[in-house]
């Protein structure tokens, strides 16, 4: 009798950590529901490999993840532009959140050579609504790329 139970307790606990090794989500609880959201695996809209996908991944693989967003990137996000990384990356982040693009031009202290790099590269730039996921504490100084 006790070899079956330790058995039943070995088979138990395989087939849970096989089940949150094989069937990663997110769980939601609400006042009226549970509910289980498995990560499905997509295939990039570029036609890149396969890969599951979390809410942030979602954000950037759409049209948002194409251009740097005002209100959600981290300031190692401007390393691509020359004369954007550190300082003026910092300004533009400590600034936010801006309801348009052209608001970056109104950030105080800025020198004309700025606001002329600013004034150049607004078809870089998207804004949308401030993300939970890429403003919570400091992430958007120290996102933790080392």
């Amino acid at each position: 009798m006790a070899s079956m139970n330790r058995f039943f307790s070995i088979l138990f606990t395989g087939i849970l950590l096989v089940g949150i090794w094989v069937v990663p989500g997110q769980l939601t609880v609400s006042a009226n529901s549970v509910e289980f959201q498995p990560l499905i695996a997509n295939a990039s809209a570029k036609g890149g490999p396969i890969r599951s996908q979390n809410a942030a991944d979602r954000m950037l693989d759409s049209d948002y993840g194409q251009k740097i967003d005002l209100n959600n990137a981290n300031v190692r996000k401007f390393r691509t532009l020359p004369g954007f990384y550190p300082t003026l990356a910092q300004s533009i982040v400590q600034n936010a959140p801006y309801d348009s693009v052209e608001d970056v031009l109104s950030i105080p202290n800025l020198s004309e050579r700025q606001k002329e790099r600013l004034q150049a590269n607004l078809d870089n730039f998207v804004v949308t609504p401030q993300a939970a996921i890429f403003n919570m504490g400091d992430d958007r100084y120290n996102p933790g790329y080392y």
